[in-house]
């Protein structure tokens, strides 16, 4: 090899290096970030706006009602009169205990009846007889005296006698058990010939549930973060805890009737940290049973002048959420992440957004398309920017579910508002408790 061409291999790193530099810088003069060209934007500026929003808790269906039906009298169970499992009307006949003993009650005491009724007739007989005898003074007084007491002794046994039937012929109208009320009925917790104890023998169960309830929650920390929320203005609640009271099964369909609130507790439970509401939902068909787990959806509330971005804009980074905001850096435009607490997950404008708790003020321009190929500090070609509060282009995703039942929301005092969930982990559309006001 020729001494030219072995200096040519020598330099030839040098030269590929040299290349490799001036194509860098000229992709950097060329504007690009990293080599990569700006990333083409939508911004939209965030202003105050008023949404509707929701609150959602996990909930558990119970009857308006509920009675435990337990025998009045002591004796053997004879027959179960009704199918269980199934709807049964007030005063028809569930159990028959053993009548036979009530019944020899109720024959003897017929018979201490008819006894103490003729005792007071003979006395009865021997006042009247006495008594014309004891005005001609052909009798002395205390023997008048003494038949007239007989008398009255005669007449307050009959009405013992008659105290007592009566109270016989209660106990064996109580070995025909009934229906209280009407209503689903559950299993038979005695079988026939097992023996019943007056007072203490439980037989069954009914739910009337039409209407039915939903008992709910509201965490304490939840309540009182609304609480301060109405009272800074920034939330509205309907009044005497009005709200429209939606229902969603667990197969995510929503029950086609809707509700209302009836109860919220003004205590907090010790040992739940919790505030208990409950809703109350017209059930005729009967398609809600008592124990099943429901998601109750409280709507009618207002967050007022509030700042909200489109779902798709805020990320999450190692240090929480954040946004890209446009804006300037050597008089280009370039993406800056700006960190942010957000609140509730509300759907309005078409698209789901976020509530900026804080971290925005009113004016920002909020990258919200095109966000996926962007990097701190990188350079953005910002296109049309859309009206504030207008859905982005690109689609926004449904909102998740709420993983598990937020710990017992329950209402808050003085028109405290629902509370909401506002993890800045992964939060589920409206998924706040509701306050009491």
């Amino acid at each position: 090899m020729s001494v030219v061409l072995r200096r040519s291999f020598r330099y030839l790193p040098v030269v590929l290096i040299l290349a490799v530099a001036a194509c860098g810088k000229s992709q950097q003069q060329a504007g690009g970030f990293h080599g990569f060209p700006p990333a083409a934007v939508t911004v939209q500026k965030v202003e105050p706006q008023t949404f509707p929003v929701s609150f959602e808790y996990v909930g558990q269906t119970q009857g308006s009602k509920d009675v435990e039906v337990r025998a009045r009298v002591t004796g053997i169970i004879e027959k179960r009169l009704y199918q269980e499992g199934s709807f049964v009307k007030a005063g028809q006949p569930l159990f028959i205990i053993d009548a036979r003993p009530y019944q020899a009650q109720v024959n003897a005491a017929n018979a201490d009846l008819a006894r103490a009724q003729a005792q007071k007739a003979q006395a009865d007989r021997e006042l009247a007889r006495l008594k014309p005898l004891a005005e001609r003074k052909a009798i002395g007084q205390k023997e008048a005296d003494d038949a007239a007491s007989n008398a009255d002794f005669a007449a307050a046994a009959v009405k013992s006698a008659q105290a007592k039937l009566a109270e016989l012929n209660l106990n064996l109208g109580y070995t025909k058990v009934l229906a209280p009320i009407s209503g689903l009925s559950s299993r038979a917790q005695k079988s026939e010939g097992s023996l019943a104890t007056q007072n203490e023998t439980l037989l069954t169960t009914i739910s009337q549930i039409d209407p039915i309830w939903i008992v709910f929650n509201v965490s304490e920390n939840e309540q009182l973060r609304l609480n301060r929320a109405v009272t800074n203005g920034q939330l509205t609640l309907p009044r005497d805890n009005a709200y429209d009271v939606t229902v969603k099964l667990s197969d995510g369909s929503t029950f086609p009737k809707q509700g209302k609130i009836n109860f919220a507790d003004t205590r907090v439970n010790p040992t739940t940290g919790t505030y208990e509401m409950r809703a109350e939902i017209p059930n005729a068909d009967g398609a809600l049973k008592p124990g099943q787990f429901v998601r109750v959806i409280l709507r009618g509330a207002s967050r007022v002048d509030v700042l909200a971005v489109p779902q798709v804009a805020v990320l999450d980074g190692p240090q929480g959420k954040f946004v890209y905001v446009a804006g300037k850096k050597d008089g280009k435009d370039v993406a800056m992440p700006r960190p942010v607490v957000v609140g509730d997950w509300v759907a309005a404008n078409g698209t789901n957004e976020w509530v900026i708790d804080s971290g925005l003020k009113p004016g920002d321009p909020v990258i919200v398309n095109g966000v996926a190929k962007l990097m701190p500090g990188g350079p953005i070609n910002i296109g049309a920017e859309p009206a504030a509060g207008a859905a982005p282009a690109t689609p926004a995703q449904d909102p998740p579910g709420t993983a598990q039942a937020k710990d017992a929301p329950a209402p808050a005092k003085n028109g405290a508002a629902p509370p909401k969930e506002g993890d800045a982990a992964a939060k589920s559309p409206a998924t706040s408790p509701p306050s009491k006001q």
